[in-house]
């Protein structure tokens, strides 16, 4: 390359971002860090100084699917910088990919920067400030992931998120609402709050109180959504575990201050299961907290995800989390089939599930929950509702109800409706439904 000076175009970096919202979150940290030091991004391998590949090594299909797009971009563009989860076992991946550039773990942000300094250096004083106050985002401008914490403290027996990214940190309480009020003065509209445990969110801290615009705020999970409340957001909670705690939070959704949405791994409902995934709150009488968490708040929405095929799991097993999904009606369902992870203690557990009957357990599983959203959804035709749209495709708006975070549950479809932008809320009355999604006609 030739030498940088103030007339040459700055660098440019492409960043390929793959796994959860929290890596995802570790990338907009790293592109605008890269953006206040004068890179600009490319939107395509061949227009990039370097790429970044944001890596996800929680599942082998995972990994697989990292060490795919590492290929990719080495093929592509030939220099290749490896950072995110997978990113701990560099072996693994200079075993595959010898030519990679460097290799950091996950939220090794300075790591990142630093190796995209060695490849291209920056082009000017990188405290000159080029970008907004709310940093960069890889999500529309209408909505942002605001993480809480780093890591996990638990120690479920499929997972091994505690050695890929370390026990839990959480940040102060300032710290978030501060990030908070600058997307919010950016034009985010809706927040969706993340971890790995959010329900856990402080207990490192001893939930220690912190000053945000001269009051005093705890690192508790209740005390951050009252005073994320006061911003004039929607404020989405995500990867919540069923402490009894979570009770507290009911009201400010019943009195409209947050979202009455509730995203709860429950993972299963055998209790022999449970216990051998090592789960928190696994002797929680779960669906009779559901029952009070719906007549406290009849809007609620209540998402989740389960996971079948577990090893030792036996008909009898399967046959209780139906029953128990029937019972809970929940909202919305993700599954997943078990899959061994390397170094999760379930690896050794007895009596692996085959996979053949790991797809039969699965198919059940969301067949049940098919006619379950289906039933659910068919009530809201005739009802006029909040819309937050999205996009705008050939055939109209697309956007998502108080109900429905983005990229994991339904739509809301608007065709014909185009006199809309991204980020607009509305009002519509919604026409027709399906197992999954809306149809509705805005309100004039």
């Amino acid at each position: 390359m030739s030498d940088q000076n103030p007339q040459s175009a700055p660098p440019r970096i492409g960043i390929v971002s793959l796994g959860c919202p929290k890596a995802l979150v570790d990338s907009e940290r790293i592109i605008t860090k890269l953006r206040a030091e004068g890179y600009d991004l490319a939107s395509s391998y061949d227009g990039a100084d370097a790429v970044i590949v944001n890596t996800c090594g929680f599942l082998d299909s995972a990994k697989a699917e990292s060490l795919d797009a590492i290929g990719e971009a080495i093929q592509e563009n030939g220099r290749v910088i490896v950072t995110g989860c997978m990113g701990g076992d560099e072996s693994a991946i200079r075993n595959v990919h010898p030519d990679v550039l460097a290799v950091s773990g996950p939220h090794q942000y300075e790591a990142v920067v630093n190796a995209v300094h060695d490849a291209v250096p920056p082009p000017h004083d990188p405290f000159v400030d080029l970008v907004p106050e709310a940093g960069l985002h890889l999500t529309p401008r209408h909505y942002a992931y605001l993480k809480i914490s780093e890591g996990c403290h638990n120690s479920c027996s499929f997972c091994i998120i505690p050695q890929l990214r370390g026990d839990l940190v959480s940040r102060q309480a300032n710290d978030v609402m501060y990030e908070a009020e600058r997307l919010a003065r950016a034009g985010v509209k809706e927040l969706l709050v993340i971890s790995q445990d959010t329900s856990a969110y402080g207990q490192d801290l001893k939930y220690a109180e912190s000053t945000w615009n001269g009051k005093p705020v705890a690192a508790r999970m209740l005390d951050l959504c009252e005073n994320l409340s006061s911003l004039d957001v929607w404020v989405r909670l995500h990867y919540v575990y069923p402490y009894p705690h979570v009770d507290n939070v009911i009201p400010l959704m019943a009195d409209g201050k947050i979202l009455p949405y509730l995203d709860i791994p429950f993972q299963h409902a055998s209790p022999d299961i449970l216990k051998a995934m090592k789960r928190p709150a696994h002797g929680e009488k779960t669906l009779d907290r559901i029952n009070q968490w719906r007549r406290d708040c009849p809007d609620l929405t209540l998402r989740s995800t389960f996971i079948v095929g577990f090893p030792g799991e036996t008909d009898d097993d399967v046959e209780l989390l139906l029953d128990w999904l029937d019972a809970a009606q929940l909202d919305r369902v993700g599954c997943f089939k078990f899959e061994p992870v390397a170094g999760a203690p379930a690896n050794e557990l007895a009596n692996h599930v085959d996979e053949d009957e790991k797809t039969d357990r699965w198919e059940r599983v969301m067949e049940l929950q098919r006619g379950i959203s289906e039933r659910k959804l068919a009530p809201k035709v005739g009802k006029t509702m909040d819309v937050i749209i999205d996009e705008l495709d050939s055939e109209g708006a697309i956007g998502r109800t108080k109900g429905d975070a983005p990229d994991v549950d339904g739509s809301v479809f608007l065709d014909g409706d185009f006199d809309v932008a991204p980020g607009d809320i509305i009002q519509a009355i919604i026409t027709d439904s399906d197992d999954f999604d809306l149809w509705a006609k805005r309100c004039f």
